[in-house]
């Protein structure tokens, strides 16, 4: 008789993807993306972080005017297009916030050349790892030889993580509930540059957890309050008695990266800026 194949359920569970994979076991799963990421920051030092959010659409200034110009011959080819007509006016509100992406990268470099030192990694910047204002903040801890965190997840559009994470410390995550834990964990502060649904998710479960008490000492700065003024009606939210005037001490505002650094340094008494 000729040796037949061995049956799946000859393999090892812990190398079976096929099992590992199964609805039943999903628990298991929630736990190993809990632990992994943990482990890993242990072993290499990771004390402290500060979260970055914002728009991955968000390009550094000279990206975006690249990009108006070509929606811009676009249009010009034909000019009543009403989808051309609409690529430009984005393409020219993306412009506009183009140097967010630079203040996020400065953001990055100031955090990290003061925090990092001694080979201690406190206040390490934490993102979610793609492009953007997250490219952007990893990109300027790298500038200065710094340690920076990428949480990616896993999406039906492909996407991969930005060049500037640290490689030990780029993971990927396949349930969005783990990493937004692993957003918190160890921050100590959360700064939320202009951004969509994504980033609005992130700042206002984190918001949710201060005003409720489950995360406590943990800075949260809005850069650009006339963006975040014009999304989110804050004064409406009093008037009509869903949040208590208290609740807008839950977060501070800046214009710039510097601004946002100090505030933190500030409220966790940082002495030394960069």
């Amino acid at each position: 008789m000729s040796e037949q194949p061995p049956s799946p359920s000859y393999r090892r569970a812990d190398q079976d993807l096929e099992f590992l994979n199964r609805e039943e076991l999903r628990p298991v799963r929630l736990q190993l993306e809990l632990l992994k990421p943990e482990l890993i920051q242990r072993e290499e030092g990771i004390r402290s972080t500060i979260v970055v959010f914002g728009s991955s659409r968000l390009v550094e200034p000279a990206v975006a005017r690249e990009h108006l110009t070509k929606a811009e011959d676009s249009l010009a080819l034909k000019p009543s297009d009403p989808d051309r007509q609409r690529a430009v006016a984005v393409a020219r509100r993306r412009l506009a916030l183009a140097p967010y992406y630079n203040q996020a990268r400065e953001f990055g470099r100031l955090v990290s050349s003061t925090c990092q030192v001694g080979g201690r990694c406190d206040f390490v910047v934490m993102t979610g790892g793609g492009p953007g204002i997250m490219e952007a903040a990893n990109r300027g801890a790298a500038e200065v030889g710094a340690k920076s965190i990428g949480l990616n997840i896993t999406l039906p559009r492909e996407q991969q993580p930005n060049p500037y994470v640290t490689p030990a410390l780029c993971f990927q995550f396949r349930y969005f509930a783990l990493r937004k834990m692993h957003f918190l964990l160890r921050a100590r502060a959360l700064v939320a540059f202009p951004g969509g649904f994504g980033t609005m998710d992130e700042l206002f479960e984190a918001l949710t957890l201060l005003q409720t008490g489950k995360v406590t000492g943990v800075t949260v700065v809005l850069v650009g309050r006339a963006f975040w003024d014009r999304l989110i009606n804050w004064s409406m939210l009093i008037e009509e008695g869903l949040i208590g005037p208290e609740d807008l001490r839950l977060f501070h505002y800046a214009e710039t990266g510097r601004e946002a650094w100090e505030t933190i340094a500030a409220n966790h008494r940082v002495t030394s800026l960069a």
